[in-house]
């Protein structure tokens, strides 16, 4: 990542190195604060102008979005305390600076029945010719992975073949957005749909050399992007394509692959709801399942 290049780069390195000592992770630390750094470049400011209206004007700018504006502002505002802690300033200069309102996000979830509707029609998608049909294959088992497993969309795409155990309807997920490791349980019918790939592709390919479970073009894993389009033709084709909606401080989002994951936990704690289990003891397992340590992030 670049450097810090302002008057303040040296004592910016200084809180980088306080924290790391302290055993924070430095993202997203450090790109706020490189956010600031090139503002203070870009202003060509000097220490007595670090006043609050200064900052006031660099909430104004530095982005549209209130949320992220008061995560930089707060970093920001770590910052200037440690230099009041190490006795190089008497006050933290955005020790008033409020926050902005916060802006709230609705993800869309589909029902049960939108699921199932788009892993049909995602699967009636795949072109018979020759050229696209084992991509297009590789396509819709991504998606009824994100569907039927919760995944993220990076997740099935970076699993090897030796990540997947038929027997035990098993996939071992690596370096996850918390940088942990899970080995997960899949449904039968998740097995069913990589079996039918895996034997088309062996009929197409015979000895096949890539080693990644979905393969792409060459050696090389499916694309992130492939799948967002598959995902977004079936979308389209089910009728439910909507743009994103800001309706005061609440931004309704529109369906995107990350939408699958939010719909499989809400979906997965209705269907306990339903058989008149208890929600509160499944949510352990779901929250471990789909690896956030967290119950209310589950979703996320």
């Amino acid at each position: 990542m670049k450097p810090f290049e302002s008057f303040m780069a040296e004592q910016l390195d200084q809180y980088m190195l306080y924290r790391k000592n302290l055993g924070y992770a430095k993202n997203p630390l450090k790109p706020h604060l490189l956010s600031f750094d090139r503002y203070l470049q870009k202003q060509k400011v000097s220490w007595n102008q670090l006043q609050a209206p200064f900052f006031l004007q660099l909430r104004r700018q530095i982005s549209t979005h209130p949320n992220i504006v008061n995560d930089i502002l707060s970093d920001i505002r770590g910052f200037f305390q440690f230099l009041v802690r190490k006795g190089e300033l008497d006050e933290n200069p955005l020790k008033y600076i409020p926050r902005l309102p916060k802006r709230y996000f609705v993800p869309f979830v589909f029902s049960q029945r939108q699921t199932e509707a788009l892993i049909k029609v995602a699967g009636k998608n795949i072109r018979q010719k020759e050229k696209y049909f084992l991509l297009d294959m590789a396509k819709y088992v991504s998606v009824v992975m994100l569907a039927r497993c919760g995944m993220r969309i990076n997740e099935p795409l970076r699993l090897c073949l030796c990540h997947y155990r038929k027997q035990e309807a098993t996939v071992y997920i690596e370096r996850t957005k918390f940088r942990k490791d899970r080995l997960i349980p899949i449904p039968r019918s998740v097995v069913a749909e990589i079996e039918n790939y895996l034997a088309v592709r062996k009929i197409f390919y015979g000895n096949d050399q890539n080693p990644f479970l979905l393969a792409g073009r060459g050696d090389a894993p499916l694309k992130d992007q492939d799948v967002r389009s598959a995902f977004h033709r079936a979308v389209k084709d089910i009728g439910i394509d909507r743009p994103k909606q800001l309706i005061g401080n609440v931004t309704f989002g529109a369906p995107v692959p990350h939408s699958l994951r939010h719909s499989f936990a809400i979906n997965t704690l209705n269907k306990i709801k339903a058989r008149g289990e208890s929600v509160n003891h499944a949510l352990p397992l779901l929250a471990t399942y789909m690896v956030h340590r967290n119950y209310q992030y589950i979703c996320a």
